[in-house]
C-alpha cells in the first residue's frame, strides 16, 4: 500500500478507510465525496475508456433523471405527501448512481502499474476483515451506537428523515424479534442488516481470492480462523438470503473448479458443516427457518410494488411510496393503538422491486441486462479474479430479489464488475 500510485488513492480511501467514513457518518455516502477526485483523474487522461455494455448503465441513469418528473405523483392505493423527504431521497440516490458510474470508469482507466489487480482485491479483503469485526461488534454489543459528526452538523429536518438517519447514525446492529424474542442482527459498518449480509458475502469472495488463491503461507494460514470468526455474525444475521447466496457460491465453485480444487472445496465444506452442526449456532439457524415471519410482509410489499409499477411502467415514480394498509390490516401506517400496522416502503424488499417503483419495468430490465451481460461476456475467464467476478455478478442477480442495492452493496457489485473489465483488458479480450 505504501507504493500505491497517487492516482489510485481515492479507491484506497474508500475501501481501506471505510471504518473512518462510517464513524464520521458518511458511510456508504463516502463514494459521493470521493467521486470528484476520481473524476479529476479521468479528466486528465482523456479520452476515457468505457467497458462493453456500459451504455445500458447510462440508459439506467438517464431513466432515473426522467423519473424525477413523477416525484409529485401518487400511484393508486398509496399515501403520503410530496415533500422534502421524497426529494432528498431522490437526490441522494441520483448522486450515488452518478458517483458509482465515475468510480467504474476511474477503475477501468487506471493502469496495472497505478493500481494492480491484486492490490484492489486485497483492499476488498481488508474491508471483509472490517465487516467481520463490525459483525462481531453487533453480536457482542448490539445496542452500541453514537452520534456522528455529520449527524451533529446537519439540520434536524434532514437528519431526522428515517432514510437519512440510517445512513449517518452509526449503529452496531438491528435488534429485532425475528425468532419471537429480541435478537441482534449485525449491521456495522453498513447501513442496514441486509446490507451487511449482502456485503459480507461479496467481500468473502474477494477475501478468498486475495488471501487464498493469491496468498502465501501466512495469509492462507489465517483464512480458516478468519472464516470461523465470520461464521458467528453470519449466523446471527438471520439472513436467509445470505445463507442461500453462500450455498450458490459453493455450487458455482464445484461446477467451475478443476478436479483437485473440487476435492479441496468439498473437504472444506464438509469440515465446516461438521463444526457448525456441533456448535450452538445450529440452533439459531433451525429457529430462523421455523420463523419465516417476514414472508407475508415481503409478499404484500412486492405485490403492491408490482401493482404500482404497472401504472407507470416506463419511467416509474422516481422514489419509493407507502402502500395503504399492510398484510394484516387495511389500517394506513403505524398508529398508537396498532404498532404492528407499519410496513416497509414499496420497493424496499430488493433492488429489482426498488427499480420497478422508481424507474418502472424499463429500469428494472436495464439493470438485469447490464449484470446478465457481464456474466455472458466474462464467463470464459477462468482466472481466480475472472471466476470470482462472475460469481459476484450471479449473486447480484440473486440478491436483487431480496436486498436493496443502494447504498453500499451496489458499490461492491460495480467494483467487482470493474475487476472483470480490467482483467479482460489485461488479457486483450475487452
Amino acid at each position: 500500500m505504501r507504493e500505491l500510485d497517487r492516482a489510485a488513492w481515492p479507491i484506497a480511501a474508500l475501501l481501506v478507510g471505510y471504518p473512518l467514513w462510517w464513524a464520521l457518518g458518511f458511510g456508504g455516502l463516502s463514494v459521493v465525496l470521493l467521486a470528484p477526485p476520481m473524476a479529476l483523474v479521468l479528466w486528465r487522461r482523456r479520452p476515457i475508456r468505457a467497458p462493453r455494455g456500459f451504455g445500458l448503465w447510462l440508459l439506467l441513469l438517464a431513466g432515473y433523471l426522467i423519473s424525477g418528473l413523477m416525484l409529485g405523483e401518487m400511484p393508486p392505493d398509496t399515501y403520503g405527501d410530496f415533500g422534502a423527504g421524497r426529494v432528498i431521497g431522490y437526490l441522494m440516490r441520483l448522486s450515488l448512481y452518478v458517483s458509482m458510474l465515475i468510480m467504474v470508469l476511474y477503475l477501468g482507466n487506471l493502469t496495472e502499474r497505478e493500481l494492480p489487480q491484486l492490490t484492489l482485491v486485497r483492499m476488498l479483503g481488508a474491508l471483509f476483515i472490517t465487516t467481520v469485526a463490525g459483525g462481531l461488534l453487533g453480536v457482542l454489543a448490539p445496542n452500541a451506537d453514537f452520534t456522528s459528526p455529520v449527524e451533529l452538523l446537519l439540520p434536524h429536518w434532514i437528519s431526522d428523515n428515517a432514510y437519512v438517519h440510517n445512513l449517518i447514525h452509526p449503529t452496531s446492529a438491528q435488534v429485532q424479534k425475528v425468532l419471537g424474542h429480541a435478537s441482534p442482527r449485525p449491521e456495522a459498518p453498513f447501513e442496514w442488516a441486509n446490507a451487511w449480509g449482502s456485503n459480507v458475502s461479496v467481500l468473502l469472495v474477494w477475501f478468498t481470492v486475495g488471501w487464498w488463491a493469491y496468498g502465501g503461507p501466512r495469509r492462507r494460514a489465517a483464512v480458516v480462523p478468519l472464516l470461523g470468526l465470520a461464521a458467528v455474525p453470519i449466523v446471527y444475521s438471520l439472513n436467509r438470503g445470505l445463507w442461500i447466496g453462500l450455498g450458490v457460491a459453493v455450487l458455482y465453485l464445484l461446477l467451475r473448479l478443476g478436479a483437485r480444487a473440487r476435492i479441496v472445496t468439498c473437504a472444506a465444506v464438509a469440515a465446516g458443516t461438521l463444526v457448525f452442526l456441533l456448535s450452538p449456532l445450529r440452533t439459531m439457524v433451525v429457529q430462523r427457518l421455523d420463523n419465516p415471519h417476514s414472508n407475508d410482509i415481503r409478499a404484500f410489499t412486492v405485490s403492491a410494488t408490482v401493482a404500482a409499477a404497472r401504472t407507470s411502467p416506463i419511467i416509474g415514480y422516481g422514489n419509493t411510496r407507502n402502500a395503504t394498509g399492510n398484510h394484516r390490516t387495511i389500517t394506513t401506517g403505524r398508529t398508537g393503538w396498532c404498532d404492528a400496522c407499519g410496513h416497509p416502503p414499496l420497493g424496499s424488499d430488493g433492488q429489482l422491486w426498488h427499480l420497478m417503483i422508481t424507474q418502472g419495468f424499463v429500469g428494472a430490465s436495464l439493470y438485469v441486462a447490464f449484470f446478465a451481460g457481464a456474466i455472458r461476456r466474462y464467463r470464459r475467464d477462468r482466472s481466480p479474479i475472472g471466476m470470482a467476478g462472475v460469481l459476484v455478478m450471479i449473486l447480484t442477480l440473486l440478491y436483487m430479489f431480496v436486498y436493496d442495492g443502494l447504498v453500499t452493496p451496489l458499490s461492491l457489485y460495480l467494483i467487482s464488475f470493474a475487476l472483470l473489465w480490467r482483467n479482460s483488458m489485461a488479457s486483450g479480450t475487452a
